[in-house]
């Protein structure tokens, strides 16, 4: 066999694995979802609606899903794309406009703490401008 023949099969051995194993991790992810959709839990739908699940038909393949209180929508159990976790989110990162707002406005007031403790000092802040102290001319070199 020629070497062009052996790359061109080892190529294809490598593309059918690749096939295989991408197959058995999308079952794999499946199976944990289907798991994590259980009444009760709060989910994400493929077109972005958030909502608690209220029930699953597996024959009919349909989810009831809890928009706001009293408010039902029934949609087809595919559509239901991943379990939502409740996450603190990272240290410092706000939860709600109101707490955005008050950090912008703590940042705000130690800069002008900064600021005003930095004008105390006679030196200045790093790429503020000073205007050169005009020297009076002399006589001479306006004659």
């Amino acid at each position: 066999m020629d070497p062009l023949t052996i790359g061109m099969l080892a190529i294809l051995a490598v593309l059918v694995f690749f096939m295989f194993r991408n197959s058995r991790k999308r079952k794999q992810q499946a199976e944990e979802l289907s798991l994590k959709m259980v009444p009760g839990v709060r989910v994400m739908t493929s077109f972005g609606l958030f909502a608690t699940l209220v029930s699953v038909d597996d024959i009919k393949n349909e989810a009831v899903l809890e928009v706001s209180p009293g408010v039902f929508v029934t949609v087809h159990k595919q559509t239901l794309a991943k379990a939502v976790e409740e996450a603190e989110g990272e240290p410092g990162e706000p939860r709600s406009v109101e707490e955005a707002m008050e950090i912008a406005n703590r940042e705000a007031a130690e800069r002008e703490a900064a600021e005003a403790a930095a004008a105390d000092t006679e030196e200045p802040a790093y790429g503020e401008r000073i205007e050169p102290e005009k020297k009076p001319r002399s006589k001479k070199a306006s004659e």
